[in-house]
């Protein structure tokens, strides 16, 4: 029962900062990856950001041994002590003692489903999310995304009302870098549920289920993508679902920047860090 991909798309945020969210399937799995740094960190790894580095180095890796893989927590673990060694390797190589700070670490969001018999099974860290439809036109959604991005978009909501500026304008405010500086430590002070350098983080990842019988469509997203649904209210899961499999992804990323860029590029009718994220998804359907 591999996964057959039906489509992908990712969409950078912006011109002027590297794309660093991947996607991709292998085997019985499918996977998206969202990316992420402490602005201002300067990339040591070979990429144009660590984050773009490390999302980059995943996806490779889950392509090389997704086929031969039979438990999506080994997988990513194994995924995630590769990452750790080469980057801890680089930081003793470029004398680099600041970087074994923990929140200078590059760090992401990840989805992986997982088709088995029977069923589709997702581990996720962080908020990318899964859509599920089944034969019958049942969907589904596995993941905390919708929680996370409603607090986000609120603690954004304030950040804007404090600073009085507009998203761009505040993303490079002293405010929101003492702000980002002051969350990502505090991320990392205890064990952080979040894909990357941390081993430990995979035994916290969510685990989510949904049995199937027939064929069935999978849509793997970043929150810069799931946007469309659990922040602007676009258009609703099924109906997400409905053109995804019909028209394809091309429309939909379309009318996700259509609503950043024409109707709301201040952040003032969605509360939000960046007027577009990079914007990734990648639809698998299989047989179950």
């Amino acid at each position: 029962m591999p996964f057959v991909v039906r489509d992908s798309l990712s969409l950078p945020g912006s011109p002027e900062r590297p794309n660093e969210d991947a996607c991709g399937a292998a085997g019985d799995f499918a996977w998206a990856i969202d990316g992420a740094i402490l602005p201002g960190t300067e990339a040591i790894m070979d990429a144009p950001s660590d984050a773009a580095w490390l999302v980059g180095f995943a996806s490779e890796r889950f392509a090389a041994l997704a086929p031969h893989a039979t438990d999506a927590a080994r997988l990513v673990l194994s995924v995630v002590e590769e990452a750790r060694a080469l980057f801890l390797a680089r930081v003793e190589a470029s004398g680099r003692a600041e970087r074994m700070e923990r929140h200078t670490w590059p760090a992401a969001a990840l989805t992986l489903a997982h088709a088995r018999p029977g069923a589709v099974e997702t581990l996720t860290l962080a908020d990318t999310i899964a859509y599920v439809r089944e034969a019958s036109g049942a969907v589904y959604t596995l993941g905390e995304a919708p929680g996370l991005r409603r607090a986000e978009s609120a603690h954004a909501q304030h950040l804007l009302r404090e600073t009085g500026l507009d998203i761009e304008a505040m993303r490079k405010s002293p405010a929101y870098l003492a702000d980002a500086e002051r969350r990502k430590r505090a991320q990392v002070a205890a064990a952080p549920a979040i894909f990357g350098l941390h081993p430990d983080a995979v035994a916290q990842a969510e685990r989510g289920s949904v049995a199937l019988d027939g064929t069935a469509q999978v849509l793997l997203a970043t929150d810069g993508f799931s946007a469309l649904v659990e922040l602007y209210g676009a258009l609703d899961v099924a109906e997400l679902m409905e053109r995804a499999c019909g028209e394809g992804l091309d429309p939909l990323g379309a009318r996700l920047r259509t609503i950043e860029t024409e109707i709301d590029p201040t952040g003032r009718l969605y509360p939000r860090f960046k007027r577009s994220d990079d914007a990734t998804a990648i639809l698998v359907e299989a047989s179950f």
